[in-house]
């Protein structure tokens, strides 16, 4: 039987003031093989993410059917406050829906979302706030700029600086980062084509980010989640889940789907190598400050918006005549063109 009156019961919640959670998908269902060095990965990524960052970070980890000694270690790293916030899952739900058990109850204003074989580097998290504040729009933005992105939902940019000489090719700020990137993905080399020239959307206060975003590691809006489906991913990992739930909400509020032109991470993968040792223990304890969100613009859905620049104009941009043209028009040069358009 109940006695007495819980203590609790009709007080407010006095919620804390934190302006950016980072959430973590971790899948480790056992060490051996594929995953033997996945744990010390982690570690890596989870240390990098809290020394590098400019401010005090909350980061949740939702372990995903992970091996019943992974979720004791991990938890000690709860304990000794390397993590906020611990969620535990038996049974396997898929990558998606792991960061969903998170995402659909953060009030934050902005919200990292990474993988948790990612090694962040010093002012990421600087450059990332700086591109937001230089792009009003900007609804997602990625501290590393890959090649291949800058035709994936950015239609909206192309429709918006169609004619504005900001939006430009230039040279790849950091291409050895993205030769990194391949070689952490298994491909042995990285062609010219992919770290030479990049299409990128320069500001009026002097700051230039890549178009184009990835999913290893981004920084969202939290408002351009309104727009997400209402139910759960039917997908372990991959299929349209990220394009569903991650991808498509950013553009459904116009907003801007970009990276930091310099490259401030890296992917790790699943085996550990000396450069990413070497990297992890030349990083530098950052000095935690409050940073200014509430500057950041609030993007709010707009269904005609989304409907004429990335569904009707999509279709013109389409045409590769069109893209070839347009690339022209923003500086490619015409030897360059077959970057972008390999002869067959």
């Amino acid at each position: 039987m109940r006695k007495g009156t819980n203590t609790k019961k009709d007080v407010l919640l006095e919620l804390p003031n934190h302006q950016h959670r980072v959430i973590i998908p971790l899948y480790i269902p056992h060490e051996n093989d594929y995953y033997k060095e996945a744990f010390q990965i982690f570690e890596m990524c989870l240390h990098s993410l809290r020394k590098t960052a400019s401010s005090a970070l909350v980061i949740s980890v939702v372990c995903n059917a992970c091996d019943a000694n992974v979720v004791k270690k991990t938890s000690a790293l709860y304990e000794t406050g390397a993590i906020d916030e611990l969620v535990v899952v038996r049974d396997t739900i898929g990558k998606l829906n792991a960061i969903l058990k998170v995402l659909r109850t953060s009030q934050e204003r902005l919200i990292t979302i990474t993988d948790a074989d990612v090694l962040f580097l010093n002012n990421w998290e600087a450059e990332v706030l700086k591109v937001f504040h230089s792009f009003p729009k900007a609804g997602v933005v990625s501290p590393v700029p890959l090649f291949g992105n800058m035709k994936k939902l950015t239609f909206n940019i192309w429709f918006d600086y169609f004619f504005s000489e900001k939006l430009r090719f230039k040279k790849v700020k950091d291409p050895e980062g993205m030769t990194r990137f391949v070689n952490s993905i298994g491909w042995p080399r990285l062609d010219k084509r992919f770290k030479d020239v990049i299409l990128t959307l320069n500001s009026t206060d002097g700051c230039t980010a890549v178009v184009g975003c990835n999913h290893m590691t981004a920084t969202y809006k939290r408002e351009v989640f309104e727009s997400m489906p209402e139910g759960n991913s039917a997908y372990q990992l991959g299929g349209n889940s990220e394009y569903d739930y991650l991808d498509v909400p950013v553009v459904k509020h116009d907003g801007y789907r970009l990276a930091t032109h310099g490259n401030y991470a890296y992917h790790m993968g699943n085996t550990l190598e000396d450069w990413m040792v070497d990297t992890y223990e030349g990083l530098k304890d950052v000095e935690k400050s409050a940073i200014a969100t509430k500057q950041l613009r609030i993007l709010k859905r707009r269904k005609y918006a989304f409907f004429l620049k990335q569904k009707l104009m999509g279709k013109i941009f389409r045409n590769v005549g069109v893209q070839k043209w347009f690339y022209r028009k923003k500086g490619l040069e015409k030897a360059k063109l077959e970057y972008f358009f390999p002869k067959k």
